[in-house]
């Protein structure tokens, strides 16, 4: 397969037209090899727009939607990010040209030493994985936060690990129709607003 040729196509067929359009999220796509974040045995599966089996229940975002959560939550430079949910080594890399510092919770030990090691094979140095089964991580406070699963309601546990100006994305609601949900946080006040409508199963 020639690997940047679909690169291109993925950027151009599925992540444009789901209206992804800034400049730095899109130059992260182009330069970093998805196909070595997917389980080896679907590697040719790595451009298709469907969220793939990682074993263990979990599933890996389709690569639009992993776009879409990094545009929405508009990280700087010197941001401190939080990542939360199953399958998110490909998010955690996009993430990473983008901000300062990326923390990972990863509930499944194998998992993460999975997701360690292609951080570490793509020689991305500033991701960290820390092995959980809650939602709370021991670097708190954080910046910016991206949970990517889905919660009844946004959880209290994840708010309460942002800085006092910070903000929050994830997928709240119930089947057959669930929001993506950007919280921006100042002091004590949140302001909360839908971004698109997408799916995904709970943490």
């Amino acid at each position: 397969m020639d690997w940047e040729k679909a690169r291109y196509f993925l950027v151009e067929q599925q992540i444009r037209p789901w209206n992804v359009l800034d400049s730095a999220v899109l130059d992260r796509v182009l330069n970093t090899r998805r196909e070595d974040f997917v389980p080896a045995d679907k590697k040719e599966l790595a451009f298709v727009d469907v969220e793939l089996p990682l074993g263990n229940g979990q599933l890996m975002l389709a690569p639009k939607v992993e776009a879409r959560l990094l545009q929405e939550i508009q990280l700087k430079a010197t941001d401190k990010l939080l990542i939360v949910g199953p399958g998110t080594a490909y998010l955690a890399a996009l993430a990473a040209g983008l901000c300062a510092q990326v923390f990972v919770l990863e509930a499944c030990a194998d998992q993460a030493a999975k997701l360690t090691a292609a951080l570490k094979a793509a020689n991305i140095k500033n991701v960290s994985v820390e092995v959980s089964s809650s939602l709370t991580s021991q670097q708190a406070p954080f910046d910016a936060i991206i949970a990517a699963a889905s919660f009844a309601q946004v959880p209290g546990e994840l708010l309460a690990q942002l800085k006092e100006v910070g903000r929050l994305i994830t997928v709240v609601g119930e089947l057959p129709i669930m929001h993506a949900v950007l919280v921006n946080k100042t002091g004590a006040e949140q302001v909360v607003r839908e971004v698109f409508d997408y799916n995904l199963p709970r943490v």
